[in-house]
């Protein structure tokens, strides 16, 4: 087989699935809107249960809604009916999820799902299944083909699920009204837990370089070899009025003759760019980007506070 022809078949396999999410779209209808009203005024949490390809559909829908503020946990279906029903509490709204919806452990497990919740809500390729029947509201994803060549592994029919169980989740966002500030609460670690929340005093540069507008070359050369930033900040009392970085100190040496008589404030580049210390990370990178420069100036209240580097917040995932 050449490569043409695996290309060929990817795309037809991709059509296939986003032939059968159009349908999925256009089938919403009553069911979906009452399930949503369900879920969101349900005293407890949504149990999701699977089994099979259904059960990491699932987990990956637990996953998502308890991350968008919608708590839930996930059930195995071949668990559940060997104690782990225990898990669900009266006020639970279940949610169990099935292609088929007749098979064995799903069948078995259906009254009881019923009897130990406040609803279950059924999502299934067969609104005809017994998993249906004892549901009290279905949602349907059935498909007419899966993108599989044998037409027999899970794949359109485990993307629609994964799909419907986005839907879901994007609704109860909205209807809860949950803001960018809700979803850092919920992802402190990582890069996007990073750029989220973390504050530009978190990542301050150890060293404060510094010199006065009257500082003459020699002490102003000591201030930027000093610092691995090649930059000082200029300052006049507790006012920054400019900076010097290790360019505009070689500009100068090859313009100037006479060195005496010069000091900081004849060759600082003036209103530097600066940012206060409890503002995000991720906007002093906005900053950095823009100007194109490599530090920023961190003020508290105005005044000189520290340096922030281009590479230390590269290095820690913020962009």
């Amino acid at each position: 087989m050449n490569n043409e022809n695996i290309l060929k078949i990817a795309k037809e396999s991709i059509s296939i699935e986003i032939s059968e999410l159009e349908n999925l779209k256009n089938r919403l209808d009553e069911n979906f809107l009452k399930a949503v009203e369900i879920i969101n005024s349900a005293k407890g949490k949504l149990i999701i249960v699977g089994i099979g390809k259904s059960a990491h559909v699932g987990n990956k829908i637990v996953a998502t809604l308890n991350s968008t503020g919608t708590p839930s946990q996930f059930l195995h279906a071949s668990e559940a009916i060997h104690g782990d029903l225990g898990v669900i509490q009266k006020t639970d709204v279940v949610l169990c999820i099935s292609n088929s919806g007749n098979s064995p452990e799903i069948v078995n497990l259906a009254p009881f799902l019923k009897d130990y919740s406040s609803a279950l809500i059924a999502m299934t390729g067969n609104p005809n299944s017994k998993l249906a029947e004892f549901s009290d509201i279905v949602l349907n994803t059935h498909v007419e083909k899966e993108a599989c060549p044998i037409k027999l592994a899970p794949t359109s029919s485990t993307t629609v699920q994964m799909a419907l169980g986005d839907a879901l989740a994007v609704c109860l966002m909205e209807l809860n009204d949950f803001q960018q500030k809700d979803f850092a609460k919920f992802h402190p670690g990582g890069s996007l837990g990073k750029n989220l929340t973390a504050k530009v005093e978190q990542f301050l540069s150890s060293q404060k370089p510094l010199v006065s507008e009257d500082a003459e070359i020699r002490e102003i050369i000591i201030s930027i070899s000093g610092s691995t930033h090649g930059i000082t900040v200029v300052t006049n009392g507790e006012e920054i009025t400019g900076v010097i970085t290790d360019g505009d100190l070689r500009r100068m040496l090859m313009s100037e003759r006479d060195l005496t008589k010069l000091s900081a404030k004849d060759i600082m580049s003036q209103n530097p760019k600066s940012i206060e210390k409890d503002r995000l990370a991720k906007e002093a990178m906005s900053i950095l980007k823009e100007k194109n420069i490599g530090q920023l100036i961190v003020t508290e209240n105005g005044k000189y506070f520290g340096i922030i580097d281009i590479h230390r917040l590269l290095d820690e995932g913020i962009n």
